[in-house]
């Protein structure tokens, strides 16, 4: 497993230089949303062992072409996703996270695949393969969601943006509040909040599933530093990534 350090004033410094080129341009912000649309949907479904590559995930979201041989949930997922997307940046124009926005970011990418389960709190027992993390039983998943998105004003003005968003991304995970799509549901949470405070969209490479699932695991005991650490590794490469685009944009 890799030691990933904190890298918070990194990404700070990286998100100064970022903020030298802002406003962008409408036509730039569009190519740059389009652009991320397809990394942020495939690599988060690809986490959760989907099946399609990057460029088929391009194919089936900008082509609407099924991809031969791959199971049509994976297809269900990739436009699912690209669906809860378009939803993260209308909800990144405001400045609140509601159980409701939550709910609709699930129920976008899920209800393709099971209409009965999307934007629903489970109502079965589940375990998490991999982990000896048990979630909550379901009759608690209501009280406790409700608890956390009330917490969700204090988060953010007690830590750092990028704290702020591994910790929503740790607590929704932790409550796993829905039958399936809680990691993806985490992901965009995350970057909601990362768009929220003026960070961008930030990717987790299928790469480094592994040290991710290994840092939320430990997470999952309290022990949040490490996934802290991870996530503000993820934030400084894609922060990088981004400037690197909008250089050649401009």
């Amino acid at each position: 497993m890799i030691n990933f350090t904190n890298r918070i004033k990194e990404a700070d410094e990286l998100k100064k230089e970022l903020d030298k080129y802002r406003p962008l341009s409408r036509n730039i912000l569009k190519q740059l949303k389009e652009y991320y649309r397809i990394g942020l949907t495939y690599s988060s479904n690809a986490l959760e062992g989907n099946s399609l590559t990057e460029t088929e995930t391009k194919i089936v979201l900008e082509d609407g072409i099924t991809i031969g041989g791959k199971p049509l949930k994976d297809h269900y997922e990739a436009m699912g996703h690209s669906e809860a997307y378009d939803l993260l940046y209308k909800l990144a124009k405001g400045k609140t996270i509601t159980e409701k926005d939550i709910l609709d970011l699930h129920r976008l990418f899920y209800y393709r695949i099971a209409p009965d389960n999307a934007g629903i709190y489970r109502k079965v027992k589940v375990i998490i393969t991999g982990s000896d993390y048990i979630p909550p039983a379901p009759d608690k998943i209501k009280g406790l969601m409700e608890k956390f998105v009330n917490r969700i004003p204090e988060l953010k003005r007690k830590y750092h943006s990028i704290e702020y968003s591994a910790i929503l991304h740790k607590e929704l995970a932790d409550i796993h509040p829905f039958v399936d799509g809680n990691g993806r549901t985490a992901r965009l949470l995350m970057n909601l909040a990362l768009l929220q405070t003026g960070y961008v969209i930030t990717i987790i490479p299928p790469i480094l599933r592994n040290d991710y699932i290994n840092a939320l695991r430990r997470a999952n005991r309290t022990d949040n530093q490490l996934f802290v650490n991870f996530i503000s590794s993820m934030v400084c490469e894609s922060l990088r990534e981004y400037l690197r685009l909008v250089k050649e944009l401009k």
